[in-house]
């Protein structure tokens, strides 16, 4: 298992002095954390469609090997709630594929009030899989009343991932939906113990590949984070 490690953005004025070097310039922070980390999740692309300019800068500033995670656009997720959306989705799909082999997985995160509807998932993930090849899709939940098999059997149908999530306030139960894997690790008291059980149950998984995503905050605390969990899946 191939397994991408890293935190939510990347460009933070206050990881000066804990991640980058103090006084670094912002137009150099991509490329030094892509010297450090392995994947980055792009959430600016929530507020509006990504540039294919701005991605196309972005993927010359990394190594191949490096992997841009994509948040859905609020219009698709929050505004549409899923439906209607297929004019949205092929420009997401043109825009993220810019990055080439640098694109990683897009993250559609539902508002936290949007309770279950199956019946709207199944057609959203149906209008997804008659785009071109090219966008691996992980869903987020965050109304626990769309943690049901029938919700996971749609995803399987589909090889969209269940985003794992967990926060102070909601955790998503550990079910395998698709080949692959995302996790979004939003609390910020992690210690040792809690990195290990969870660098656990990635190992324990039987995906081809897993993305692990730490929360972005002032202290610089994500980094940190990123960096004690490569060293225990290494």
């Amino acid at each position: 298992m191939r397994i991408y490690i890293g935190t939510s953005g990347f460009s933070y004025t206050p990881w000066r002095g804990s991640f980058y070097p103090e006084k670094f310039p912002a137009a150099k922070m991509l490329a030094y954390y892509a010297e450090r980390l392995d994947t980055v999740e792009i959430n600016n692309t929530f507020y509006r469609m990504p540039a294919p300019d701005m991605l196309a800068k972005w993927a010359a500033e990394t190594p191949p090997t490096f992997h841009f995670a994509i948040k859905s656009p609020r219009r698709i997720t929050h505004e549409k709630k899923l439906a209607d959306v297929g004019d949205s989705l092929t420009r997401l799909r043109e825009a993220a594929t810019t990055l080439g082999e640098r694109l990683g997985p897009v993250l559609f995160q539902l508002p936290p009030f949007m309770k279950k509807d199956l019946p709207r998932l199944q057609e959203f993930l149906s209008t997804l899989a008659q785009l071109p090849p090219g966008l691996r899709a992980a869903m987020e939940f965050r109304h626990a009343s769309w943690f049901t098999p029938d919700v996971y059997e749609a995803l399987r149908a589909r090889d969209v991932a269940l985003c794992l999530a967990e926060s102070e306030d909601l955790a998503t139960p550990i079910e395998e939906t698709s080949t692959w894997g995302y996790l979004r690790l939003r609390r910020q008291d992690y210690d040792d113990a809690a990195l290990a059980v969870w660098a656990e149950r990635v190992k324990a998984r039987a995906w081809q590949s897993a993305y692990v995503f730490f929360k972005h905050e002032d202290e610089g605390v994500g980094p940190k984070l990123a960096a004690k969990f490569r060293a225990l899946v290494a």
